[in-house]
């Protein structure tokens, strides 16, 4: 069985331009991959069954799975059909703002692409992977990006500064359809613009906005109560990641993001983790 690495994503900024027909939104937003994984094991077996194991974790199963989906929807396209063994080792907490099952699908496609030499380009695979999740297609690009459309055109964005993010999810699972139902859309902005950095901190802490985190924390006000236990800990800003629960804090080095990690890990019920980006 083959390992492969799947990274959360935090949201350093989510702008909600508008809502479409078809029920999706328009989004502007700086996404950027950190250094908390998932583990994805993949085995070829004989036939064509996709069996998918997550120990310890309630995930859809058998086809309903993205990351047996994900498998499925490539072998679709390469005309092929292949018997997986697919383990997941869940460290990403589910349904917390950090696209964990986005980034199993969007590894479990780049893994089985070199696995089985079928030499799709990452574009190719971008376009089978938004059919699985708006998500997808950037964790197949692989930098960090300003998305906009449904969250799905990436432009890269380059400068960031080497900080580091303290991620707190407080135990609680946040569904993302029900964010969006609940969202108040204001007047509409079409003036944003892919953001431009030249490494300082100050710079990523003046762009932190999420327009989903007042939804979320109206319903749930630990969101609240863990973004300031973040400021008083040392964080220069925090914000919701995503439709939440998770917060992150954005430190200016890794000692300071593991003191506060040791003493928000006491908290019962809630994980703390210290990451840095990830670029790669």
């Amino acid at each position: 069985m083959e390992t492969f690495l799947a990274p959360a994503k935090i949201n350093l900024c989510l702008h909600v331009l508008g809502r479409r027909e078809n029920g999706y939104h328009d989004l502007a937003m700086l996404m950027q991959r950190v250094s908390l994984y998932d583990r994805i094991g993949i085995s070829l077996i004989e036939g064509s069954a996709i069996r998918v194991h997550c120990g310890g974790v309630v995930l859809p199963s058998g086809q309903q799975n993205i990351a047996a989906r994900a498998a499925e929807a490539l072998f679709e396209q390469a005309g092929i059909r292949q018997g997986l063994e697919i383990a997941i080792e869940k460290h990403i907490p589910v349904a917390a703002g950090l696209g964990g099952g986005s980034s199993d699908a969007a590894t479990v496609l780049m893994a089985l692409n070199d696995m089985l030499g079928l030499d799709f380009t990452p574009d190719q695979l971008m376009k089978v992977g938004v059919k699985l999740g708006a998500d997808v297609p950037f964790f197949i690009f692989k930098h960090p990006a300003w998305a906009t459309g449904i969250g799905d055109k990436l432009e890269e964005v380059k400068g960031l500064p080497p900080v580091w993010y303290v991620l707190v999810n407080p135990g609680l699972e946040v569904s993302t359809a029900w964010v969006y139902q609940n969202l108040r859309l204001t007047t509409p902005r079409d003036n944003l613009r892919i953001p431009r950095f030249s490494g300082t901190l100050d710079e990523v802490v003046a762009l932190l906005y999420n327009d989903l985190e007042a939804v979320t924390a109206e319903r749930f006000p630990l969101v609240g109560e863990v973004k300031q236990q973040l400021i008083d800990l040392g964080a220069a800003g925090a914000l919701m990641s995503g439709s939440g629960s998770t917060v992150f804090g954005v430190f200016s080095d890794e000692d300071r993001a593991r003191a506060a990690v040791e003493k928000l890990s006491v908290r019962p019920g809630w994980r703390a983790f210290a990451v840095a980006p990830v670029d790669d």
